[in-house]
């Protein structure tokens, strides 16, 4: 009896252990959109954008609702993400930015756990050191690039099949970037859509918008096409599947700015047996919390200081999970065409109730490239008009006509010291709260954590960090020009 118990015992230990051998480590895949806002998704409300797939994949797994990015651009949102690290620290503030040297990223944090990653598609991240992906470029945006990212996608897991290796896989796709050449536009009637409150409704606000939407619908095409190709490979049960909007779009009051709809990013989840069926994560996420979350995903632990951005691992379970009682975010102008040397920085503290956005520079205006020319119209009405129109000068038109838009035009390039949104009451941010007497208690705590924020990052002063990159920018400038080169 005693021998029949000592063989039992010794087989379920050796269960235990090939049990514990079988366990696979996940593999993980990141889509990641290019300047597309949350709400153009069906999951967030959109009755007119067709995101079908995106909107499946929130049904089997989980929506985030409340995820920020801290700058609303291409290159600091991609640094911010690959990294953990928050703009300030990697030196991203300016867009078509790199990281300072000694920066690390999710690269340097799975490879010794086993995994290859890499990245498909736009880069937009470097030096190269900081960022080691295994990386297939994207193509021109003449022709939809999707399919060559599948292909290269492809590729890649089969290539980690082969050898065993676990993979986490960024395909990062030009889809709803400017300019619009992608998508079936003859799925959409510009005259059938409901104008979103933070904007004017203008026949070249309908225009682009066709052509807006065709790209996202074209971009939804693209998860769905990646969800099928992990699971004809067997993979789609192991596989971590995440799909991002990236920051808000370049049409007005989005990109380029602190409001919600720039730095509010659209994020849906699926992980098998993990995350729960039609579940909601509606905690405050930074984007900074997405490489430290993937790495205790993978089995791996960060030393203290290697990210900013903490893990939610707890809240992909389901469980309770607060990590972050306030969110930041920071615009610069400096490094945007047409406006390289204009100072006028922004910066904003969020919960999940207020928004607080300081303009320190308020008494100046405010521009970037696709508000550049109706600045110039609302600064001489004199000037002669250029060939063909733009969104925010065909704002001006209107407002000429339609004195209630008169507000909201002004708005684009003229902004208060101060702004408080209620975002329970007024999502889309028209009315400033600022100096309603009901939130002065909300008003004095946010901004005694949003300066506290500031001189902890060493931005005390938002206007001189803007002058030094403005100088940083044009020294490199005169460097490259002694070297004979063009910039």
């Amino acid at each position: 009896m005693k021998l029949l118990l000592n063989a039992i015992l010794i087989a379920l230990s050796l269960a235990c252990v090939v049990r514990a051998d079988e366990v696979k480590q996940p593999n993980m895949v990141f889509i990641l959109a290019d300047d597309m806002s949350r709400d153009t998704w069906g999951v967030y409300g959109s009755v007119d954008c067709k995101t079908p797939n995106i909107d499946r994949l929130a049904r089997e797994g989980m929506r985030f609702d409340h995820v920020y990015a801290s700058v609303a651009m291409c290159a600091p949102f991609r640094q911010e993400l690959y990294s953990g690290r928050s703009p300030w620290r990697t030196g991203t503030l300016p867009n078509h930015s790199k990281s300072k040297t000694g920066t690390k990223s999710i690269a340097h944090y799975l490879k010794p756990l086993g995994y290859r990653v890499a990245l498909v598609g736009k880069g937009h991240v470097g030096p190269k050191e900081c960022y080691p992906f295994e990386y297939s470029p994207g193509k021109d945006k003449v022709k939809d690039p999707n399919p060559y990212c599948l292909e290269k996608a492809g590729e890649f897991m089969d290539s980690c099949t082969d050898q065993n290796k676990p993979f986490c896989l960024f395909i990062a796709s030009n889809d709803s970037h400017a300019p619009f050449t992608t998508g079936d536009r003859t799925a959409y009637d510009a005259a059938s859509f409901t104008i979103p409150p933070y904007w004017l409704d203008t026949p070249k606000l309908r225009q682009e918008l066709v052509k807006y939407y065709a790209e996202i619908s074209n971009f939804d095409q693209l998860v769905g096409k990646m969800r099928r190709e992990l699971q004809t490979r067997g993979l789609w049960d192991n596989t971590i599947f995440i799909v991002c909007s990236e920051q808000g779009t370049q049409l007005p009051f989005s990109k380029w700015t602190c409001y919600d709809n720039g730095l509010h990013s659209g994020l849906v989840a699926r992980w098998a047996g993990v995350t729960a069926p039609k579940s909601v994560a509606g905690e405050l996420v930074s984007i900074a919390d997405i490489t430290p979350t993937l790495v205790e995903a993978a089995g791996g632990s960060l030393k203290p200081g290697d990210c900013d951005g903490k893990s939610f691992l707890k809240m992909l379970k389901g469980e309770k999970q607060i990590l972050h009682p306030y969110v930041f975010g920071a615009f610069s102008n400096c490094n945007i065409i047409g406006s390289r040397d204009r100072i006028f920085p922004i910066r904003v503290i969020r919960n999940k109730s207020f928004s607080l956005i300081y303009n320190p520079n308020h008494q100046s205006q405010t521009s970037n490239t696709t508000l550049d020319r109706a600045l110039a119209i609302l600064n001489d009405p004199s000037a002669p008009p250029e060939d063909g129109s733009d969104i925010a000068s065909s704002w001006i038109e209107l407002s000429q006509k339609v004195p209630s838009a008169k507000s909201l035009v002004r708005k684009l390039h003229h902004r208060p010291e101060y702004e408080l949104y209620h975002l329970d009451k007024d999502p889309y941010e028209l009315k400033n709260e600022i100096n309603n007497p009901e939130y002065r208690a909300t008003v004095e705590e946010m901004k005694k954590q949003l300066h506290a924020k500031l001189a902890e990052l060493g931005d005390a002063n938002p206007i001189e960090t803007e002058k030094s990159l403005v100088k940083i920018k044009g020294a490199k400038k005169k460097v490259r020009n002694k070297g004979g080169k063009q910039n």
